[in-house]
């Protein structure tokens, strides 16, 4: 199993026979290469979005239409980019759980706000819980700490969580700390949502040193880590 980071929130995940692409805002990214785009889709199976905010659709309709790929996301935001032109899009909601093959992908909830990049409705804010070659991966989606955590451990014990860190409009790193030690079993945790843009966190170092016992990576664009 590969996990690639693609700067922002936006993964590339290798796991039982499927690649994953999960909200890939890459044109106007300023971490990721503008001459490395092609290989964002390299490969890919299917998309997944998180919500319908801009910096989370990205690049997902362009790179479905081009690739012929299924996009997985909130009932709502799926007719929306249905009605983009995008034909293989499965809307599906919190607590249901869709087949990609031999991944399971479960949505969870999350709390933020969710619209279209045109300011239309789309649906409400997700998490992924995303199961393969006998892991689990908790994509927290843009969120801040909530309770309902507990639940999502106790029902999917989650080893791996790759967790919106960069605060302001997520938890930051004290946040997504607290959430990884109160909530979960983590064995690997890989922050997201930072360093994008200057009011953004730059660094997980409060992290590492919050969660003693965990593998904290920080993730580098575009080179995979395997589990």
């Amino acid at each position: 199993m590969k996990i690639t980071w693609l700067g922002h929130s936006g993964f590339k995940i290798d796991i039982a026979g499927q690649c994953l692409l999960i909200d890939p805002f890459l044109s106007g990214n300023p971490v990721f290469p503008d001459d490395r785009l092609s290989e964002a889709s390299e490969g890919v199976t299917a998309i997944l979005l998180s919500h319908g905010h801009g910096d989370h659709v990205g690049d997902a309709i362009d790179i479905a239409k081009a690739n012929d790929l299924p996009i997985y996301t909130m009932v709502e935001l799926a007719g929306w980019i249905n009605g983009k032109g995008v034909e293989n899009t499965t809307g599906f909601n919190k607590g249901g759980t869709v087949a990609i093959g031999d991944v399971k992908v479960t949505m969870v909830n999350a709390t933020h706000s969710s619209s279209t990049p045109d300011g239309g409705y789309a649906g409400s804010e997700a998490g992924f819980m995303i199961s393969g070659e006998g892991h689990t991966i908790y994509f927290s989606g843009d969120t801040d700490v909530m309770a309902d955590m507990k639940i999502f451990n106790d029902l999917h014990q989650p080893d791996i969580g790759i967790l919106a860190s960069g605060g302001h409009f997520t938890m930051d790193m004290r946040r997504a700390a607290y959430a990884a030690k109160t909530f979960f079993d983590f064995k690997t945790v890989i922050p997201c949502h930072y360093k994008t843009f200057a009011l953004l966190e730059q660094s997980a170092e409060e992290m590492v040193n919050t969660l003693d016992g965990v593998n904290v990576i920080e993730p580098e664009v575009l080179k995979a880590i395997e589990f």
